[in-house]
């Protein structure tokens, strides 16, 4: 019993010695089954019950005077006749599969593939008469509509003819319906294209003409009175400025004897550079405005030494400055001049508003014209719309009206259960086929990884060194990690167990996408 235990706990180690190697070889085969999976097709099974009623009161009323048809043999030779091969190419083109041909081969394999898909059962004794049809197909809709035209073929087959007029307003009703919703898609796109053309200007929509007209004209009032404000600022200050000068040219101001110098770019500088610290408290220095920001920080502080310097060579020649060296003076005209820019962007906004508003107000009378292009438009819509759902209840009144239960023959079809498809696929299970990928994968990675151990041995423990060597082992020391080496260890255990966490998760998040798309 030992032995077997060690021998199994060397095969462990053999395969915790090739783990990485385990590990990629089920990720590779769990990658390649889940997308061989995922291509397979998919099979829905379409089935249905009809029952076929052979008794009738015109039977024994006309015993004697007519020949009576052998119903219940024309039934039995239908069933066995369906699965002729005009039978087969009706149903072909009833499915618009035939659509899917373009040479013999290939209606060939169709025919066959249909043959072999689709079943046709008797309830057996006591039941004989109600029939089992059953059909399956890569495309729900195409197995749905496959049983569906059996059950079609089915009654056409036993009552004659008779369907051919209903099958023909079928026809032509689904003509008509394609034509009503062509129409109504044109209907829509000029529906759509004047609502998009003429937005603000709509009936009925919020905030439409008058409220953007509303909107514009307050701008413009709020534009006006902010123009109107800096004008009267920016008029004081030049009259500020005008009492400086006209004391300058009567008292002076003397030699310039201070050694700080303000610049009419300082008030700017310091602007850029609040705004600068605002934006780095949001992006990093490498954003596109922080960027953009420092750059004109920089052209500002050039231009303000290029201002000192010229400044300083005119302080060399002549030692008394006047207004040119004053403090108040520099940051006044440097006010002026911020407002005088406030005011031009003022003036571009007013006239903007100014255009915008008059725009709107051209537009007052074309306002009853586009409402009543509007309600024409909305009218033309609503007519198609109502004829095209009244189609479809005329369609689905002719199908029924097609389905006559009752002949001359005395032969009733009732559906005892309608053609019914699953919403998943009845076959294959890709959640169990994902799942036996996924330990397919576990097992042949791991089993991959124990190969690579047996075709690589090496001395794991004692034991395996004493049948090595064919002596016996006194004793083993110990390796003796440091703490960097186990630290590294560690780390690659976690990574590890990160990758085969995530190899379940894949498997857990395949089976979830995989029930997301079935329902």
């Amino acid at each position: 019993m030992q032995d077997l235990l060690d021998q199994f706990y060397e095969y462990l180690w053999g395969i915790w010695r090739y783990r990485w190697t385990g590990l990629i070889c089920a990720w590779v085969v769990a990658v390649m089954g889940w997308i061989w999976v995922a291509q397979m097709p998919e099979q829905y099974v379409a089935k249905a019950r009809i029952h076929i009623d052979s008794s009738s009161i015109l039977r024994p009323l006309l015993r004697g005077l007519a020949i009576q048809s052998d119903v219940n043999r024309q039934v039995a030779l239908m069933s066995k006749t369906l699965f002729s091969r005009p039978n087969m190419e009706k149903l072909m083109r009833m499915t618009d599969l035939d659509l899917q041909v373009t040479n013999d081969l290939e209606k060939e394999a169709l025919l066959n593939r249909l043959r072999s898909s689709l079943h046709l059962s008797s309830g057996g004794r006591g039941s004989s008469d109600i029939y089992s049809i059953s059909f399956k197909h890569e495309d729900r809709d195409v197995a749905k509509k496959v049983v569906q035209s059996v059950i079609t073929v089915v009654v056409e087959n036993t009552l004659g003819d008779k369907r051919k007029d209903s099958a023909g307003a079928q026809e032509f009703i689904d003509q008509k319906i394609a034509d009503y919703a062509s129409r109504m898609a044109e209907a829509e796109a000029r529906l759509a294209d004047f609502k998009h053309k003429h937005a603000g200007a709509m009936p009925g929509q919020t905030g439409g003409y008058y409220a953007n007209l509303s909107g514009a004209k307050s701008q413009l009032r709020e534009a006006q009175l902010q123009l109107d404000e800096i004008g009267n600022r920016r008029r004081e200050m030049q009259r500020q400025l005008e009492d400086l000068e006209e004391d300058d040219d009567e008292f002076g101001f003397g030699e310039f004897d201070s050694p700080e110098v303000s610049s009419s770019y300082d008030t700017r500088i310091l602007s850029l550079e609040s705004k600068r610290d605002d934006l780095l408290m949001r992006y990093t220095e490498r954003h596109p405005a922080v960027i953009q920001t420092t750059s004109l920080i920089g052209e500002l502080e050039a231009d303000k030494q290029a201002e000192l310097d010229e400044l300083a060579e005119q302080m060399d020649d002549s030692p008394s400055m006047g207004l040119q060296t004053s403090p108040v003076y520099q940051q006044m005209r440097a006010m002026l001049s911020e407002t005088e820019a406030r005011s031009a962007e003022l003036k571009v906004r007013v006239g903007e508003y100014k255009k915008r508003v008059a725009s709107l107000e051209e537009m007052v009378g074309s306002i009853p014209r586009v409402e009543a292009e509007f309600k024409e438009l909305n009218r033309d819509y609503g007519v198609i719309s109502r004829q095209h759902n009244t189609l479809l209840q005329r369609r689905e009144s002719a199908r029924l009206s097609g389905d006559v239960e009752q002949n001359a023959s005395g032969v009733k079809f009732r559906i005892i259960d309608p053609p019914f498809v699953p919403l998943e696929p009845t076959e294959p299970d890709k959640l169990l086929l994902h799942s036996g990928v996924f330990i397919a994968a576990i097992g042949l990675g791991g089993g991959f990884a124990l190969l690579l151990s047996l075709l690589r041995p090496v001395v794991c423990n004692r034991r395996s060194l004493e049948r090595l060597v064919g002596f016996p082992v006194l004793g083993s020391v110990s390796m003796i990690s440091s703490a960097i080496e186990k630290k590294k260890a560690l780390h690659e255990k976690l990574l590890f167990a990160a990758m085969f966490l995530f190899l379940f998760l894949t498997f857990a998040g395949v089976n979830l996408g995989q029930s997301l798309l079935s329902t």
